[in-house]
């Protein structure tokens, strides 16, 4: 039994999901999506009325049972939820907790899967990430679509006559309590204790012998081929490391990040994605700056996609930090397809931090950020005010052009008489 607000830690989670690995059928489903919340359901099912992305058979049976308990609740409710924590270890506790047969599952090749029923499999399905935290509209979108494939998997599944069970879950939260006072008295947070990205893991850290020469960092960091195949690459490149960097190069004018992955997925033998930055003097600004020119991926040794990259800069002594990075051209900073290849991939980053230069004891500097200091926010801040500057100085004048009559009429005296000449 689990408490009002309560947050699972690892350990506890083992436990609750120990009938799942003792029952007779041991096939399970790991649905993985980079953000999500218990909220999530209620909000966006209650907030678009017909437009609810909740379609599937699993998150209706959720959603219902969420109404239910909310509805027969007498008081504010605080739901009990996984620690963060443990739901980023989840799959590698799920490899350790049994002999399964791991099989990385998209949505082209789940009508061709074969299940072996007599050994326990355990299949993993990434969603594609809620990559905009900008939009709700978008968010609503990527959930609706990953509710889709939801669906399909659990369909094809079922039509196979396989029983299994389903997890649906993510690496972090996307949603966290602003009632700071309910918080406070239970000294729980709703959902979740979301820590800082910063000091979820550490960045990637590439070295030429005791030194470092590039960190890299992002909260989520996916790719997807062909508008279809989600490749997530948050894990193996962070928390599992299962990257090879060995190709990187530095240089105080040239550097190379050289990020190499084995079967990321199926149908992709290997994967290897390089960050060019270059660093030069600029006479005008009197210093040096380093510049992100392009990201190239290498498909199998011989599929090259390369993109130009626009509004990645930063003085050669700082490190680089943006919200949102890829091809969508919503993002601050873009990456732009300048062959062919390029266009059957997508890209998305969040929380990059990047520096390929001057490193100060194994940690980032300070960081340029791609928001600019005048945002769309404070210019219409600015030209608003102008303008009513402008109404209050127009009033003041005409209120200083009036003037007095120099004649008055006497009610008791002859009437005033004012030639036309005057």
């Amino acid at each position: 039994a689990v408490h009002e607000g309560q947050v699972v830690s690892a350990q506890e989670l083992t436990v609750l999901l120990q009938p799942l690995f003792t029952q007779s059928s041991r096939n399970l489903v790991l649905f993985l999506q980079d953000r999500l919340s218990i909220d999530d359901f209620t909000y966006f099912s209650e907030s678009y009325g017909n437009k609810n992305p909740f379609q599937n058979q699993v998150n209706k049976l959720l959603i219902n049972l969420l109404q239910e308990i909310l509805q027969t609740s007498p008081s504010s409710l605080v739901l009990p939820a996984v620690d963060s924590k443990a739901t980023r270890y989840l799959l590698s506790a799920l490899q350790e907790s049994g002999d399964w047969k791991l099989t990385n599952v998209t949505n082209l090749n789940v009508s061709q899967l074969e299940v072996n029923p007599s050994n326990p499999n355990l299949l993993v399905v990434q969603l594609q990430p809620l990559a905009s935290d900008l939009k709700e509209i978008s968010t609503l979108e990527a959930i609706a679509e990953n509710d889709k494939i939801i669906g399909r998997v659990t369909m094809d599944l079922q039509e196979q006559g396989i029983n299994f069970s389903v997890i649906y879950t993510a690496m972090r939260p996307s949603r966290i309590s602003r009632r700071t006072d309910m918080v406070s008295e239970l000294r729980r947070q709703l959902m979740a204790a979301e820590e800082e990205d910063s000091v979820s893991y550490p960045p990637l850290n590439v070295t030429t012998g005791n030194v470092s020469c590039i960190l890299f960092y992002a909260s989520n960091f996916s790719l997807k081929a062909n508008s279809s195949v989600l490749i997530d690459l948050t894990n193996a490149t962070f928390l599992a490391e299962n990257v090879d960097v060995s190709a990187s190069e530095c240089s105080d004018s040239n550097t190379t990040l050289s990020l190499k992955y084995t079967k990321p997925v199926n149908g992709i033998n290997s994967l290897e994605i390089r960050f060019l930055m270059t660093s030069k003097f600029y006479e005008v600004s009197a210093r040096k700056w380093f510049t992100l020119d392009s990201v190239e991926i290498v498909q199998d040794g011989d599929k090259f996609a390369k993109f130009n990259v626009s509004g990645i800069s930063a003085p050669a002594e700082y490190s680089f930090h943006c919200q949102l990075v890829g091809t969508s051209n919503r993002y601050p900073a873009r990456l732009v397809p300048s062959n062919n290849e390029a266009k059957n991939w997508d890209v998305f980053i969040s929380e990059l931090q990047i520096q390929g230069f001057s490193i100060v004891n194994n940690q980032f500097s300070y960081a340029s950020d791609c928001t600019g200091f005048f945002t769309s926010g404070i210019w219409m801040g600015l030209v608003t005010s102008i303008i009513l500057l402008w109404i209050l100085t127009y009033g003041i004048h005409m209120i200083m052009q009036l003037t007095t009559n120099s004649r008055f009429d006497d009610p008791k005296g002859p009437a005033l008489s004012v030639p036309l000449t005057e």
